[in-house]
């Protein structure tokens, strides 16, 4: 199995193919040229503002990495699941501002499986090539509880005509496309008669309107007017969306475990270095057991989280077929937990230096915060882990 271990804060690789360890070198060697300073992360997030930089999007999936799990018939390089999280796992460490490229693997995974063939050559092409896509299915009176969604596509003439809101949409400002998941028919079962469509932004009565977050520019209510799409721009069967979705939660799972393991990694390497650094009653303040403690606590847990991360991977990649509902939820909750803890920790231990806007770690925790809440909150996982137990 491939994992990742750090050692001393510097992460070193085991377990990796040589094609793998050459993978991660130049991603790491790209965001140490590209995004290595703070005045470079300024200037391509409009300071912090715009999580998400197109033309630095555009420029790594022209180097194939963001096509990297994506069929090659389709454009992508044809790898796995480990070298997808690899790929997640290091631009997130590198604070490389292409965030939305998780909303892009996530909506690629429900399209290669459900799909049809004109639009896998359409859509996972186009993110192989840069462009981003998003998924839309949160509304305000929907979020943990799918089955609840209103928002209705009917079929009408050969198009669907789409009435709603969607809230919450990370990434739908810079998309080419929504996944919407909207209902297209009533029955007594409310997981029933859910579908999947690809939406165009561009659609003639679509509108986006930016959220503002504690971390930028990142979400958006979604608004639906009578909006036409041509029917083939269904994903998989209609009235099967929920089946569908479950389908895809490892995927979605596993796609923020690899992104919040990146951001726990570097957080704890930002405080690791601070706390080399600075001295205080004439020696460096990682030497004081009170620190030194809670950073040991701290990387063991990120260890922890790596495994589960990898584990999943390298076993889906064994078995496409797997559900691993238990172990992906147990890989997210840990890891998402793990990135706000080393966040929080890292802003503790740098003292008024973490808390400034002129450092990173201030940024590192508005980041770390929300993935314990998109993509199935904490809450959530210790639910779908519960039941796993027969509670």
């Amino acid at each position: 199995m491939a994992v990742l271990a750090s050692q001393s804060g510097a992460i070193t690789l085991r377990g990796l193919s040589d094609e793998q360890r050459a993978f991660v070198e130049s991603i790491r060697d790209f965001a140490a040229r590209e995004v290595g300073t703070r005045e470079q992360r300024d200037r391509l997030t409009d300071h912090g503002l715009n999580p998400h930089n197109q033309e630095l999007y555009e420029r790594v999936a022209g180097l194939g990495w963001i096509g990297v799990s994506i069929a090659e018939e389709y454009g992508g390089s044809g790898g796995g699941d480990v070298d997808m999280c690899l790929m997640l796992e290091e631009t997130a460490r590198g604070l490389i501002p292409i965030q939305f490229v998780n909303v892009s693997m996530i909506t690629a995974g429900a399209v290669e499986r459900f799909g049809s063939e004109a639009l896998k050559h359409e859509l996972l092409g186009g993110i192989a090539r840069g462009r981003p896509e998003s998924i839309a299915m949160s509304e305000p009176g929907a979020g943990s509880d799918v089955g609840a969604l209103s928002c209705r596509a009917e079929r009408v003439n050969g198009t669907y005509v789409i009435n709603g809101q969607k809230t919450w949409i990370t990434g739908a400002h810079v998309a080419d496309h929504l996944l919407l998941v909207c209902r297209t028919e009533r029955t007594g079962d409310k997981h029933d008669g859910i579908s999947m469509i690809s939406v165009p932004t561009d659609a003639e009565g679509l509108e986006i309107r930016g959220i503002e977050t504690m971390a930028g520019r990142e979400v958006n209510d979604v608004f639906f007017t009578d909006c036409r799409v041509p029917a083939d721009r269904l994903i998989g069967t209609e009235g099967h969306g929920w089946t569908q979705l479950m389908a895809g939660l490892n995927h979605e799972r596993l796609i923020i475990a690899a992104q919040s393991l990146g951001w726990a990694q570097r957080a704890f390497d930002d405080t690791l270095s601070y706390v080399k650094e600075r001295k205080q009653f004439g020696r460096p303040i990682g030497s004081f057991q009170a620190l030194k403690h809670r950073l040991a606590d701290l990387i063991a847990e990120i260890e922890a989280a790596r495994l589960l991360v990898y584990d999943v991977a390298a076993r889906t990649d064994a078995d496409p077929s797997l559900t691993l509902a238990r172990e992906a939820s147990i890989a997210k909750l840990k890891a998402s937990e793990v990135a706000k803890r080393a966040a929080l920790e890292g802003m503790q231990m740098m003292g008024g230096y973490g808390y400034a806007v002129e450092y990173d770690m201030e940024h590192q925790l508005r980041t770390a915060l929300a993935t314990t809440i998109y993509g199935g909150a904490s809450e959530i996982q210790r639910e779908i882990i519960g039941r796993t137990l027969g509670l």
